[in-house]
């Protein structure tokens, strides 16, 4: 019996700036980097926490009532699911013959969601997902997931599974992952720059230990690319020197992670924008696993489990009238709603 082939291929992990609240110019830098890196022969690339059309670091710097002015122009520019600037990405993957992993202030109705997409080298849309909990003042802006976000798909490039940010600290989301065989891990970020001098857990060494030990835990590869701060970005958000201190330049630190823990590929200083490329090869999975597999041999069911509910957060399920049929609005138009039409 022949041995099992287990894929190998190069992934990028990006560290870079967005185009600030510009989702078609932050939509054609990610186009630019997706042939970039397919020029350097990757086949997997994966974009920061709400990539596109960037982080709101204003709901750190200043009272809520400050942060209105962003609000409109941050919601026009956020990205909707299956819209036009969604295709452009789906094109672009295909044209590219690349897979794409990216985040992105998603719109959906009049709410926005802390999305992530999966998109396969033809261009088809394998998984899109939600942070099931933003984090402490990202709440004033996005709203919940729920667990069907806490997915894995399997693929032709093995099976690949993405979370935000402090979804890494949440030991209930991270082992509902690795129960799903999970092999490639996108960990993405959002900037390393905020609170610099005094919030530890902010930073770029509580982080990446985060990604760094998800790597371990779950006995996976884990591609964690970071976005930076721009001098325009910082000129826009910042209107004084404590500002500025809050939220410096840079703070960009993508890494990628073996399923030992060891770091993968190159390393970019932290105002540079470029990828993190590495090599990986997912047969180097089950030696990892051998010593350690916390949802498999080295399990305690009988004394610990998980229950996992995946049913989609429906808002709305509306009575049928008797003679009456019902059907599920279109995704595109209402997601949360399950309407009845009388016929």
């Amino acid at each position: 019996m022949p041995a099992l082939q287990h894929p190998k291929l190069r992934v990028a992990a990006v560290q870079a700036a967005p185009e600030f609240l510009d989702l078609e110019a932050t939509i054609d830098k990610t186009i630019a980097y997706m042939e970039r890196a397919a020029n350097q022969g990757v086949e997997l690339i994966a974009f920061p926490e709400t990539w596109i059309p960037g982080y709101p670091w204003w709901i750190w710097l200043a009272a809520p009532a400050l942060g209105m002015q962003y609000v409109q122009r941050y919601f026009d520019n956020a990205l909707a699911v299956e819209s036009a600037e969604f295709q452009r990405l789906a094109d672009a993957a295909r044209q590219c013959n690349i897979w794409l992993s990216t985040g992105y202030s998603e719109r959906s109705g009049g709410s926005l969601y802390m999305g992530q997409a999966l998109i396969d080298n033809q261009g088809k849309t394998v998984l899109t997902r939600r942070k099931l909990r933003p984090t402490h003042v990202e709440r004033s802006v996005f709203g919940d997931g729920d667990g069907s976000d806490l997915s894995v798909a399997a693929t032709a490039i093995g099976n690949v599974g993405m979370l935000n940010c402090w979804e890494h600290l949440q030991p209930l989301s991270k082992y509902a992952m690795y129960a799903q065989n999970e092999q490639i891990h996108v960990a993405a970020w959002p900037s390393f720059s905020v609170y610099r001098g005094g919030a530890h857990a902010l930073g770029a060494e509580v982080n990446n230990a985060a990604s760094r030990v998800y790597a371990v835990e779950g006995g996976c590869f884990v591609i964690a690319p970071c976005a930076t701060v721009s001098a325009k970005m910082q000129e826009l958000l910042c209107t004084d020197e404590m500002q500025r201190q809050f939220l410096l330049q840079g703070g960009g630190f993508a890494r990628i992670y073996a399923p030992d823990g060891s770091e993968l590929g190159n390393r970019l200083e932290e105002t540079e924008e470029g990828l993190v490329v590495a090599d990986i090869d997912l047969g180097m999975i089950a030696q990892a696993k051998a010593a350690a597999d916390p949802a498999g041999h080295y399990a305690r069911p009988d004394a610990t489990r998980l229950l996992l509910n995946k049913t989609p957060g429906t808002r709305v399920i509306s009575q049928v009238p008797e003679g009456s049929s019902w059907r599920e609005m279109p995704a595109s138009a209402t997601p949360a709603v399950v309407a009845a039409v009388a016929e």
